[in-house]
C-alpha cells in the first residue's frame, strides 16, 4: 500500500537573495513523500501566489489526492486527479523518485531516454549596489554564465559594468524582474 504526505519546509539561504521585490533569506517548499514496498519518493516546489496558490492551498490538495495514492492511484492517474501546478509537480516528482528507487534506476532511464547531456547553468548574482555585485561576479567569474538580478533604478548600467569588469570571460544574462 502508497502513503503519500506532504509538508512545508524551509531552507536557509547560503547567503541573502536579492531581487526587485525584496531580499529572502530563505527559501520555502512543499515536499511531498510518497512511500511504499520499504521505498520513499520525495518530491519538490514552490507555491507561486501569482497562480493562485499558497503553502496552505498546496497542502490542502496534496492531502485530498492522498485517499486515491493509498488505493493504488500512480503518477498517470496522478495527471487526471491535480491540476498542473506546485501540488502536481511535487507529488509527480515524488513518484518519479520512488519508482526509480524501487527499480534501481536512474528517471530518464525509467523513461526511456538517453543519458542527459551536461548543461552549462546560469549562477544568479544577487541585486545590490555595483560594488557589491562586482565583488560577486569577482568571487564566481570561474563561471561561464551569471545572471544579473537588476532593479531598474537608474544604477543598473553601474552594475552591469561593475559586473563584466569583474568577470570579462563570463557570457551575461539580465534580469530585470518583469
Amino acid at each position: 500500500m502508497r502513503r503519500l504526505s506532504a509538508r512545508e519546509g524551509v531552507f536557509p539561504l547560503a547567503n541573502p537573495f536579492t531581487i526587485s521585490r525584496g531580499t529572502y533569506t530563505t527559501s520555502p517548499v512543499i515536499e511531498a513523500v510518497v512511500e511504499a514496498d520499504g521505498f520513499t519518493g520525495r518530491g519538490e516546489s514552490f507555491p507561486y501566489p501569482r497562480y493562485g496558490e499558497s503553502m496552505d492551498s498546496v497542502l490542502a490538495q496534496i492531502a485530498g489526492v492522498a485517499g486515491a495514492v493509498a488505493g493504488g492511484a500512480g503518477r498517470m492517474e496522478l495527471q487526471g486527479l491535480l491540476p498542473a501546478g506546485a501540488a502536481r509537480n511535487a507529488v509527480d516528482c515524488a513518484f518519479w523518485d520512488l519508482e526509480a528507487k524501487q527499480a534501481g534506476k536512474r528517471v530518464w532511464e525509467l523513461a526511456g531516454l538517453a543519458a542527459p547531456p551536461v548543461l552549462t547553468t546560469a549562477y544568479t548574482l544577487s541585486s545590490g549596489s555595483p560594488a557589491d555585485m562586482g565583488a560577486a561576479a569577482g568571487e564566481h567569474a570561474w563561471r561561464p554564465v551569471l545572471k544579473l538580478k537588476l532593479m531598474g533604478d537608474g544604477d543598473d548600467e553601474t552594475r552591469v559594468a561593475a559586473v563584466r569588469a569583474a568577470a570579462p570571460k563570463a557570457r551575461l544574462i539580465v534580469d530585470a524582474n518583469e
